[in-house]
């Protein structure tokens, strides 16, 4: 992200600004730029008297401006760094006077998380104005890839797509807990060894067999012994495998599949661009398309919204996992 590395570069160059406030769905960013504040700002010397960490649900926006406005000890500047700033949602306006005439001495950070504050009122043009206001988005997943492979690489380490599809598919889009177990890799992996699936299932403990990626090529390539197979694992391993998420990974493929099949230029550069898929994810739709043709896509995807809700235990009771999974396949390759 752009903004991010020029709020790092700033505070590099010492152009430090007195208000950082940083919000959004992303948590990993706003704890990326809060630590660097907190590591870089001061020297350690001066971090015993000047630097304070706060926290939303204890304090007030009273208590904030009131500490604020001290005058750091022996130092040019203090730092307040405010985590879950959030829990001050209801009484975050008052911060307005204080934004406006902030003490150029302080280098106050509000981490506000999971939400931002309201655009249309005084508070964000003020921030706009005289802060450095950092909006942290959540990644589209079909940007999750490329980040990770990104971030492996800044470790010295490479993945290969089989093994990043995993990590993703089992720990979703939270990039704190992706970095948390990258952090475990790394420990063990000698420096410049790529993470392989083997890697993975040994040190996570994800089965590099027995996953949806893994069922999607089972799927895609019509092997039905190998995607039954993984399917009774699932069944056998519930809380492992929760079906509403394999039936998720299952449909947005079959989804896509029916756009390229719509595609007038299926090239590989327009497909991705199009489907918002990466480039190795191309094969699986050019195979796809010579498998499933476009009538039988639609009839899968209709089958797989009836299945979806028979798992929601909409319109019968609520099947077990194992039944849910063999009748989704069955849909599939009948």
């Amino acid at each position: 992200m752009e903004q991010l590395k020029e709020i790092v570069k700033n505070i590099k160059n010492k152009t430090i600004a007195p208000v950082y406030f940083l919000m959004g769905d992303e948590p990993y960013y706003i704890d990326n730029v809060a630590d660097y504040i907190e590591s870089n700002v001061l020297t350690e010397e001066e971090k015993g008297f000047n630097q304070m960490i706060l926290y939303g649900r204890d304090v007030t926006i009273q208590d904030i401006v009131s500490n604020a406005k001290r005058f750091p000890l022996m130092a040019e500047k203090q730092v307040i760094i405010v985590k879950e700033a959030q829990d001050l949602a209801k009484t975050i306006e008052q911060l307005d006077d204080y934004v406006n005439q902030p003490q150029p001495s302080t280098v106050l950070v509000f981490c506000y998380k999971y939400k931002t504050i309201d655009k249309r009122k005084k508070l964000y043009k003020s921030l706009q104005k005289h802060a450095v206001l950092f909006e942290s988005n959540r990644l589209k997943d079909y940007k999750l890839e490329g980040w990770l492979q990104q971030t492996v690489a800044k470790r010295g380490y490479s993945i290969d797509p089989k093994s990043a599809a995993m990590l993703i598919e089992f720990l979703g889009n939270d990039l704190s807990k992706i970095v948390k177990e990258l952090d475990k890799l790394t420990i063990v992996l000698p420096k410049g060894q790529p993470i392989t699936a083997e890697v993975i299932e040994k040190n996570i403990g994800i089965s590099k067999d027995y996953n949806n990626f893994e069922l999607m090529k089972a799927i895609v390539d019509r092997n039905q012994l190998q995607a039954y197979k993984i399917a009774n694992h699932f069944a056998q391993n519930p809380k492992n495998n929760p079906f509403v998420v394999t039936i998720g990974i299952v449909y947005a493929y079959f989804s896509k599949l029916l756009l390229y099949h719509g595609l007038q230029d299926k090239s590989p550069q327009n497909a991705m661009r199009q489907l918002k898929i990466v480039q190795y994810a191309i094969k699986d739709y050019e195979l796809g398309f010579k498998t499933y043709p476009m009538r039988r896509v639609s009839q899968i995807i209709a089958h797989l919204k009836e299945v979806d809700l028979k798992g929601k235990g909409v319109g019968a009771a609520q099947l077990p996992q194992g039944d849910l999974l063999k009748e989704m396949l069955m849909k599939i390759f009948n």
